[in-house]
């Protein structure tokens, strides 16, 4: 059932604003930096100032009670000791008046929390879809490269810090702010020699904060990358549960998880050590000041310089002010925690790795012809180089087989033509224009590719092949369906389109899942398609005729098939035989068997 506050009208979130706030988080990090956390956060926060400050005046009117109080206490004090008058009267007076105080700090609380919270998750939800739009925005490399347990951490974990560290900050130093500025006053204003203990806290909690500082950061820094690490760890864990119970290696992974899960123990162990130091640290300086207080002011009491009333008033604003500095001091942990957590969210709004079209010529249609002059290619940070001097070309509409043995360059060839990545030298032309000029995003709504390691998400069939392509009609789909061998399967599943195939799709086999790719990618209805090694987990009867559909549906497309069994490549148009990142032989089936050379080889070998 609705209530008032789930009504669109009143909803305080929608996606449009959101989306605005993820790319102002892109700017505001290139602009500031993670170095600067306060600046940073400000920054993150600039859409709301006027929330923050709503919630800022909400905030003195309902903790007004907290500096009043003892004020109101120190009367009663004094009117039941005869030292100020009133009687009965002044003290039900003063009762009266706290009372409807403390009342409105329920209509005021609920302001405060509403206008802040607001704000704070707006931030929350723009910081993690700001991560979301870089992700993908990013290189492949970068995928490759940053293990995805530690971005799932980023984006999880460190935003829940940042926005821990935003709860604390404006709880914290508000009400610190707030709170003690006005008792300040009101000590001031009835004794200079009380105000100036009171004042002398401050440098002593910065004295010891200063030893503590650096050391927290570096700790919370070495916690975070522990947690990061066995995050991915627990992931990569999980993906490999059948392999090690297959293999009986279930001791081998609880002993590695083991080892893992004792250094994030005593990562975290030395962090709360060093923390409970600093705070037991900064308690006994604050208690030692209000029992200096107490004694210097039961002293004046004594002398008759001041009331019973101010030893009461002093000891309550005292215990107050000491609360609020050590809540500030305490937030030291949580702000090295958060300013860490900023500066891992800056490792991907901040990285420059990303795939850039700006300005870049948009395909509206592509034909298929391809060009490899001279191309040669290597990974970031590997100098061996996987193409050397790849010379190929592909006509628009042509079947290419590529074959060759493991790691010969096969996939990589694959990754040019998608554009995941580029030539390191040399030129790879699509209808005769350089990749490094064209906006690949455009080029890549013409192809469909079918990947050796088949992907599917939780969800239903009809949800997966669909994928990005929700105007799909039911004929289509169907005639989909039967391209790819998969009429039957769905017939006996239970919900049909509907069955849902698990996390991975791991309810269903090998070959149903690599079916569900291919009619994935032939929905599309492509003007290219790429198939990476996409028969080598179905069964010899699916395996014909799939490839038999395959054939029908790449008539005038251009196909690049990776194959490493050769049976499956026999009606291609040109077969490119890759050895160490060469193409050694290229042309028809026959052509390349009456050779008698490197391909001949291969189909001897197999046959």
């Amino acid at each position: 059932m609705k209530t008032v506050n789930d009504s669109p009208r009143t909803a305080p979130f929608d996606e449009e604003t959101i989306k605005q706030e993820e790319d102002a988080f892109i700017h505001s990090y290139a602009a500031v930096g993670e170095g600067h956390t306060f600046r940073l956060l400000f920054a993150l926060f600039r859409a709301h100032y006027w929330r923050l400050i709503k919630a800022a005046l909400f905030c003195a009117v309902k903790s007004s009670p907290l500096w009043i109080m003892p004020l109101v206490t120190a009367n009663a004090i004094d009117i039941a000791a005869g030292q100020k008058p009133g009687g009965i009267s002044g003290l039900v007076t003063n009762l009266v008046f706290i009372l409807a105080l403390l009342l409105l700090n329920i209509p005021l609380h609920y302001a405060y929390v509403r206008e802040f919270s607001i704000a704070r998750r707006h931030v929350e939800a723009g910081l993690r879809g700001a991560m979301v739009r870089k992700l993908q925005q990013l290189s492949v490399a970068f995928h490759k490269e940053m293990r995805s347990g530690r971005i799932q951490s980023k984006v999880m974990r460190d935003v829940e810090a940042v926005e821990g560290l935003s709860s604390q900050i404006f709880d914290t130093i508000w009400d610190t702010l707030l709170n003690s500025a006005i008792p300040l006053v009101v000590i001031l204003t009835k004794n200079v020699y009380v105000f100036f203990i009171f004042l002398l806290t401050v440098p002593a909690a910065v004295l010891a904060m200063i030893p503590f500082r650096n050391k927290m950061r570096q700790r919370n820094r070495e916690f975070r990358q522990e947690i990061e690490t066995t995050s991915s760890d627990v992931m990569e864990m999980e993906e490999l549960v059948a392999v090690t119970r297959a293999h009986a290696l279930e001791n081998l992974e609880i002993n590695r998880m083991t080892g893992r899960i004792k250094e994030v123990a005593e990562r975290g162990y030395k962090l709360d050590v060093l923390q409970g130091f600093f705070s037991s640290v900064n308690w006994v300086i604050f208690m030692s000041f209000q029992m200096v207080c107490l004694f210097i002011s039961s002293i004046l009491a004594l002398k008759g310089k001041i009331s019973l009333g101010d030893v009461s008033l002093y000891q309550t604003y005292f215990a107050a002010l000491v609360s609020r500095v050590s809540g500030v001091i305490g937030m030291i942990p949580a702000f090295a925690k958060g300013s860490e957590a900023l500066g891992s969210i800056g490792e991907i709004l901040n990285c420059g790795d990303v795939e850039n079209y700006h300005g870049k010529k948009k395909m509206s249609s592509v034909r298929g012809e391809y060009v490899f002059e001279q191309v040669e290619f290597s990974y970031k940070d590997d100098p061996r180089p996987v193409l050397r001097g790849l010379d190929l070309h592909v006509a628009a509409g042509e079947t290419v087989a590529l074959v060759g043995d493991s790691g010969s360059g096969k996939s990589t060839i694959v990754s040019l033509v998608v554009g995941y990545y580029r030539p390191t030298t040399g030129r790879l032309l699509i209808d005769g224009q350089d990749v490094r000029d064209l906006d690949m995003r455009s080029y890549r709504q013409h192809i469909a590719i079918v990947p050796q390691n088949t992907i599917l998400f939780s969800g239903s069939i009809r949800d997966n092949i669909t994928y990005g392509c929700p105007d799909v009609s039911e004929a289509e789909l169907h005639r989909v369906l039967d391209a790819a061998c998969l009429t039957d399967v769905v017939a006996a599943l239970p919900q049909g389109l509907d069955t849902l195939v698990g996390e991975h799709g791991d309810k269903l086999s090998g070959g149903q899942r690599q079916r569900i790719a291919i009619a994935r990618a032939l929905i599309r209805q492509p003007e290219v398609i790429l198939f990476d090694e996409a028969t080598s987990a179905l069964d010899t009867v699916s395996e014909a005729a799939i490839q038999q559909a395959i054939d029908n549906l790449t008539q005038d497309r251009t196909t690049f098939i990776v194959a490493h069994r050769l049976s499956t490549i026999r009606h291609a148009d040109k077969i490119a035989v890759i050895r160490e990142g060469v193409c050694v032989e290229y042309g028809t089936y026959d052509e390349l068997m009456a050779k008698q050379g490197a391909f001949y080889t291969f189909k001897m070998l197999q046959s």
